[in-house]
């Protein structure tokens, strides 16, 4: 489930979005303190924050790019104030979709929807496997980490890693069944082959804060845990 969050300074119109998304299965936060919007950002860690450009204490161009300092969240713009030199304003200041006011609940939702299967790489029922806000994509191979908002690419090993602990929905699999999914059809590959292809996957998710996923049961195999 997609975490929204509305960073809208008129209470209607932030209740109304979010009732609405709500409807389609989004979790929806709104900022209650205007003056701490990052740390509300923080805390909440969306996957897609809807902005007004007239808010109190700084606009939102200002809380666009402190949120660019620290993540490539999706953000939309939603405001009256459509002239160009706004529009321009909003994309220059990493802005992803511009909507303007007044608009139609379902025309958002539909951009909404759009830009986070872009975001998220997400294509079809079936081509995500999900463990903890962790995404899997079977389709070209990537991992998709939502509270960094980082993606990354995955070669065939570590994509087959993956995708058979995944699938084990964190129970435990053995390195016999790991070296059997991986090279089923080479009978005589050395058992430090899978170690080799292990360390180097674990020094990838590490890079992106996911150290932890991947967890050894001595002696029986791995699973997937940790903090994600």
């Amino acid at each position: 489930m997609y975490r929204i969050l509305v960073v809208e300074d008129d209470a209607v119109i932030a209740g109304q979005i979010g009732k609405y998304l709500e409807k389609w299965g989004y979790e929806v936060e709104t900022v209650k303190d205007f003056a701490d919007v990052m740390g509300q950002f923080a805390s909440y860690e969306p996957q897609l924050v809807l902005m007004d450009i007239g808010l109190p204490f700084y606009n939102g161009y200002y809380w666009c790019g402190e949120i660019r300092k620290i993540s490539q969240v999706p953000i939309i713009f939603i405001s009256s104030a459509s002239d160009n030199m706004n529009v321009v304003m909003a994309v220059n200041m990493g802005g992803d979709d511009f909507v303007t006011k007044p608009f139609d609940l379902e025309i958002l939702q539909a951009k909404v929807q759009a830009l986070l299967r872009r975001a998220y790489a997400f294509t079809a029922p079936g081509t995500v496997l999900e463990y903890r806000g962790v995404l899997l994509n079977m389709t070209d191979m990537s991992l998709l980490y939502h509270k960094k908002n980082c993606r990354i690419e995955l070669t065939k090993n570590e994509f087959r890693i993956l995708q058979t602990l995944f699938e084990a929905s964190g129970g435990v699999v053995s390195r016999d069944m790991l070296m059997k999914r991986l090279w089923d059809d080479e009978c005589f590959v050395d058992d430090n082959t899978l170690t080799v292809n292990m360390n180097r996957l674990r020094r990838k998710l590490a890079e992106i804060g996911l150290s932890q996923l991947i967890q050894t049961k001595k002696g029986v195999g791995y699973f997937l845990g940790g903090e994600s």
